[in-house]
């Protein structure tokens, strides 16, 4: 693999595979057998927004894998009183082995990864969260035992958020079929997916969820647009995840979320709460094993 994880583009499939061979192992022998290759390493966790499932994925991750987590608030580091991200990261190169960033702009991260001398891991910005869809593409694979053009998945919602932006990535990277529905305000950006005829926009939700094996979605108003929330929850309204959708999805048909679920909002409480087409929490608990196999492979 290469130094950094700042999007999909930066994983080949053979890394793709490594990284679900190794996290699955971790995932069967998880508090049986010891697996420390971060032993004596500390790895700094720069937090910007808010989180629950990435926080404590990473933290609870780094310290299985043998390491020492370090929290870090950007908001009261100097960086955010006008230092560098230069400087930070020459800075924490010297203290850190790694380090792990959830913030807003994508171009400071992939600032930090130039300067910075040691690995440098994507937890979320504005335009990507590979973390979350490796998590979600190691679900498919458990669910379906493959990933590739034979699986067909349809997003729902704002087309060019981070998690949209990172399913078309994915779709690149394993030749699934990918449809991102949504209205012609928030239509993915065509030049991420032009060339690639297994990704599509499609405006009509019905026609979207034709014979779809895994429905997507994420929340209408994501951290920092939340300025646009009224205009937002009125264009949305049509691309709800619901029950309406499965009648003309496959008949095993699933339903993925990042999570937090508004219920009600991007995803009915029917849909979301389905035992049998609902595995959101399967999918939540691969951040955990994801990571640590992506930190193992990054920062050995």
């Amino acid at each position: 693999m290469k130094k950094d994880l700042l999007t999909l583009r930066d994983i080949t499939r053979d890394d793709l595979s490594n990284i679900f061979e190794l996290a699955s192992k971790l995932k069967a022998e998880r508090g049986k057998v010891a697996f420390t290759p971060l032993a004596g390493k500390s790895i700094g966790l720069i937090f910007a927004k808010s989180s629950t499932r990435t926080r404590v994925s990473f933290e609870v991750g780094v310290g299985e894998l043998g390491g020492r987590p370090l929290y870090l608030d950007q908001s009261k580091m100097q960086i955010g009183r006008g230092e560098t991200v230069a400087d930070t990261a020459k800075v924490l190169s010297r203290y850190l082995h790694g380090i792990v960033i959830r913030t807003f702009s994508h171009a400071g991260v992939e600032e930090l990864a130039r300067e910075a001398t040691i690995p440098v891991i994507n937890a979320l910005t504005d335009e990507y969260h590979p973390c979350q869809i490796l998590a979600d593409l190691l679900t498919i694979k458990e669910y379906s035992g493959r990933i590739d053009g034979s699986i067909k998945m349809a997003f729902y919602g704002d087309a060019r958020s981070n998690i949209a932006n990172s399913l078309i990535l994915a779709a690149r990277l394993t030749g699934m079929e990918l449809v991102l529905c949504a209205p012609a305000e928030e239509q993915p950006e065509i030049s991420l997916y032009q060339g690639y005829s297994n990704i599509s926009w499609e405006p009509d939700p019905m026609k979207a969820a034709r014979d779809v094996d895994y429905f997507y979605t994420d929340v209408w108003v994501s951290m920092g647009f939340e300025e646009e929330r009224e205009r937002r929850m009125k264009l949305f309204i049509p691309y709800q995840v619901n029950e309406k959708l499965f009648t003309v999805a496959k008949p095993d048909a699933k339903f993925l979320h990042c999570l937090p679920a508004h219920r009600g909002e991007e995803v009915s409480a029917g849909v979301m709460d389905d035992p049998k087409r609902s595995i959101v929490f399967d999918e939540a608990e691969n951040r955990l094993h994801v990571q640590k196999a992506v930190m193992s492979l990054l920062m050995k």
